[in-house]
C-alpha cells in the first residue's frame, strides 16, 4: 500500500510539474494601460476569468501615467500592445512604422450641458465657453465643429474654448465655469449622473455627417512584426477580448467585481458607466474600410497635417479582424 501511495504521489507531483512548465512556456503579452482607466476593466476581466490562458497566452498589464507614456512604451518595445485610436496608427503607417489595429471600442462622448440650463440648442452656444478634454485637434471636437457648421454655427470662431484634462473639464462644467463640455465618454457618464445631458452626441454628429457611428475609434495597437511572427498570439488576444466583452455585456456580477476600479461616486454613476461601456462594444465583423476612409478624409480636411501627418489615404492592412 505504501509503495502504491508513493507511486500515486510521484505521478501527481510529476503532473503538477508538467502543468507548471506548460504555464511557464505560454507567451506573454504585455499591454501598457492607463492606471485606473477604462481599459483596465477589460484587461482585469480577461485575467480574472483566465481568458488569456484559455487562449494560450499570459496577459501582463503595465500601468502607465498617460497615453503619451503608453505610446513611448509601445514604440520602444517595452510593451507589446496599447489601446489608442486608429487615426494615430494610420499616421504611423504612413510614416513607415508598421503597426496594426485590433478594434476595442466605439464609445465616444458628447457635448454635455446642464439640465434646465441656458443652452438648449446649438445656437445657444454663441458667445459661450466650451470646455474640451484634449486640444484643438481632438477628434470629437473636429466632428462636432463640422456638424455645427451644417447648422450655420462656427464653433471655433463663435465660442470660447477652454482646454484641459478630463477631470478638470468635468469639474468646470458641473460648477458652471463653462457652459458646455466635451469630454471622454466615461466622464460624460459621470456628468450625466450629476445633472447634465448631451446636447448632441459625437455618434449622432458623425452619423449626420455621413460617417458610420459603428466604426470603432479605439483598439489594441500591435507591432506588425508581432502580428506576422506570432499570429496565434494575436488571434488569442482578439478572442479573449471578445469573450471579456461578451461577459461584461450581460453579466452584472462581472461588472460588480470591477466596481473598485471604476471609481463610481454613486449608484447613478456606476449605472451610467456600465451602460456607457456596453453601448460602446463594437458590433461583430470586420471594420468598414470605406466608412473609416470617410472619417479619415474629414479629419484631414479639418485638422490638416497636424492631425493626420503625411496620410493621404487609408493605409492598407490597417485593421485586424476583431
Amino acid at each position: 500500500m505504501l509503495q502504491w501511495l508513493s507511486r500515486v504521489l510521484c505521478l501527481a507531483l510529476a503532473m503538477i510539474g508538467l502543468a507548471a512548465i506548460a504555464r511557464a512556456e505560454l507567451p506573454v503579452l504585455r499591454v501598457a494601460a492607463l492606471e485606473g482607466g477604462t481599459v483596465t476593466w477589460e484587461l482585469d476581466t480577461i485575467r480574472h476569468y483566465g481568458l488569456d490562458r484559455a487562449e494560450g497566452f499570459v496577459l501582463e498589464v503595465m500601468p502607465v501615467a498617460g497615453n503619451p507614456a503608453a505610446q513611448v512604451a509601445l514604440q520602444g518595445g517595452t510593451a507589446d500592445a496599447i489601446v489608442s485610436d486608429w487615426l494615430w496608427v494610420a499616421r504611423l503607417r504612413a510614416e513607415g512604422r508598421d503597426f496594426r489595429f485590433l478594434p476595442y471600442s466605439r464609445a465616444v462622448g458628447g457635448l454635455m450641458v446642464r439640465d434646465g440650463g441656458a443652452v438648449q440648442r446649438l445656437a445657444d452656444l454663441k458667445g459661450r465657453r466650451i470646455g474640451i478634454a484634449g486640444g484643438p485637434l481632438d477628434k470629437s471636437w473636429l466632428i462636432l465643429r463640422a456638424y455645427a457648421a451644417r447648422e450655420g454655427l462656427d464653433l471655433a470662431a463663435q465660442t470660447e474654448q477652454v482646454y484641459g484634462a478630463p477631470p478638470l473639464i468635468a469639474q468646470a462644467a458641473l460648477s458652471g465655469e463653462v457652459d458646455a463640455a466635451l469630454n471622454f465618454w466615461h466622464f460624460g457618464a459621470k456628468m450625466q449622473a450629476a445633472g447634465m445631458h448631451p446636447l448632441v452626441t459625437v455618434a449622432d454628429a458623425a452619423q449626420a455627417l455621413g460617417l458610420d457611428p459603428q466604426t470603432p475609434l479605439l483598439g489594441y495597437v500591435l507591432p506588425g512584426a508581432l502580428v506576422a511572427q506570432q499570429p496565434d498570439l494575436v488571434a488569442g488576444i482578439a478572442r479573449a477580448s471578445r469573450a471579456a466583452k461578451a461577459r461584461l455585456a450581460t453579466d452584472d456580477a462581472a461588472f460588480a467585481r470591477l466596481r473598485g476600479l471604476m471609481h463610481a461616486g454613486s449608484e447613478a454613476e456606476y449605472s451610467a458607466l456600465v451602460a456607457g461601456y456596453r453601448a460602446g462594444i463594437p458590433a461583430p465583423g470586420p471594420v468598414d474600410v470605406a466608412a473609416a476612409g470617410r472619417m479619415l478624409q474629414l479629419m484631414a480636411e479639418l485638422g490638416g497635417p497636424d492631425m493626420v501627418g503625411p496620410v493621404q489615404a487609408l493605409p492598407p492592412d490597417l485593421f485586424l479582424a476583431p
